[in-house]
C-alpha cells in the first residue's frame, strides 16, 4: 500500500467533486455470460461460485481505480487487494470468509475450499471494518435481479471500499447469464472504469479453454 499521487491524476477535478457528497456511491447493474465460465469449471471440477469469485477480483486487480482507498483523508493505492464474500449457513443466516487474490483460477479455488472447509468448522460472523484491502461480495441465488442497492451504516464513505453482487443462474436465448452488480465511490472512479470492469471479466470467461 503506498500513497497515491492526486496532484497528478488526470481525475483531480472528479475526485475533489465528488469526494464530499453524502451519499458518493454509484450502482450498475448487468448480466455475464458465462456458459463458457460453467463449462470450464465442468471440465476442471473447479467450484462455480469461487470461479465468479475470482474472475471478478481478477478483473479487478487489474484496473488501478478499484484499488484505491481512503485512510486518513488521503488516497492509498494497494498492490493486489482481496475479496470477502458471504457464505449461506446451514441455518440459512450468513457469515463473511475472506479469500485471498491468487494469480490463476485452479490455485484460487483450492485455496478457497480450504477456507470455505474451515469455516464450517465454526462459524464466525467475522466483520473486518479495519480491512480496507478488500473488495466485497455477496451472492444472492435466488434472485435473477435487474438493480441492487445495499445496506450502509453511513463511514462507508471515509473507505471506499467496492461492493458486488451475484445473482441467481439463468438461461436466456440459450445464453447462460447472471446478474452482476456494481457499487463503487464516485470520487476513486467513473462509469467508465466499472464498464471497464465489466468488459474485463467477459473477455476473461469468453478466452477460457
Amino acid at each position: 500500500m503506498k500513497e497515491f499521487d492526486v496532484e497528478n491524476w488526470n481525475r483531480k477535478a472528479q475526485y475533489q467533486f465528488f469526494k464530499t457528497y453524502a451519499d458518493p456511491f454509484f450502482n450498475i447493474t448487468a448480466n455475464l455470460e458465462v456458459a463458457n465460465l460453467y463449462k470450464y469449471c465442468k471440465q476442471h471440477h473447479l467450484s462455480f461460485s469461487l470461479a465468479c469469485l475470482y474472475v471478478a477480483l481478477k478483473s479487478a486487480n487489474d484496473i488501478t481505480e478499484f484499488k484505491l482507498r481512503f485512510k486518513n483523508d488521503k488516497i492509498y493505492l494497494f498492490d493486489n487487494v482481496n475479496i470477502g464474500a458471504t457464505v449461506l449457513n446451514d441455518d440459512l443466516t450468513f457469515s463473511f470468509c475472506d479469500f485471498e487474490f491468487q494469480k490463476t483460477m485452479s490455485e484460487f479455488d483450492i485455496k478457497g475450499k480450504i477456507v470455505l472447509e474451515n469455516h464450517k468448522n465454526g462459524i464466525v460472523f467475522n466483520v473486518q471494518d479495519n480491512n480496507l484491502g478488500i473488495i466485497h461480495c455477496s451472492t444472492i441465488p435466488w434472485v435473477s435481479f435487474t438493480g441492487f442497492k445495499h445496506a450502509r451504516k453511513g463511514n462507508e464513505g471515509l473507505q471506499g471500499i467496492p461492493k458486488l453482487v451475484f445473482g441467481k443462474l439463468f438461461t436466456e436465448n440459450e445464453i447462460q447469464k447472471i446478474p452482476f452488480s456494481v457499487e463503487v465511490h464516485h470520487a476513486l472512479m467513473d462509469g467508465y472504469h466499472v464498464g471497464l470492469l465489466y468488459k474485463k471479466i467477459q473477455q476473461f470467461i469468453d478466452e477460457l479453454i
